[in-house]
């Protein structure tokens, strides 16, 4: 199992967690939907879990991970805010996260099939981070 694969997906997974953050802090700021919000927060927090377990297993490796990109934050606050200029409605919101969501879970589809040799608590955060990614579509599409 090569080391640098390991590493990767992990880089990967905390750069989804990452994201995924971020675009539902923007889009939090956007809604007065309470139970949406509510949602919203159960995802952060989930998110907020990934990003520490990412975090311990680079420690196993001796890795710090790089934090991500200004350039992919102002992206996504960017989109955020041109997506939302004439519709901020919470099914307009929704519709928005289940796109990016399903973008981090086919990502998250595509580390396990390109990469089915990493050590196994990394396949089991990957296969963790998928099922939190369909569980998620699942939520949203009731705000639809």
């Amino acid at each position: 199992m090569s080391h640098n694969n390991n590493i990767f997906v992990l880089t990967e997974l905390h750069k989804a967690a990452k994201m995924g953050m971020n675009s539902i802090s923007f889009v939090s700021e956007k809604t007065e939907d309470s139970t949406f919000k509510d949602n919203l927060s159960f995802q952060y927090t989930q998110y907020g879990n990934l990003l520490e377990e990412t975090n311990k297993l680079f420690e196993n490796y001796g890795e710090i991970p790089s934090e991500n990109n200004m350039k992919d934050k102002i992206v996504g606050w960017t989109g955020i805010q041109m997506n939302t200029i004439n519709d901020k409605t919470t099914s307009h919101l929704a519709d928005m996260l289940i796109q990016g969501t399903t973008m981090g879970m086919i990502e998250g589809i595509k580390l396990q099939k390109n990469y089915p040799n990493i050590e196994n608590d990394i396949k089991n955060t990957v296969n963790h981070f998928v099922h939190f990614q369909e569980d998620s579509i699942e939520q949203l599409k009731n705000f639809l």
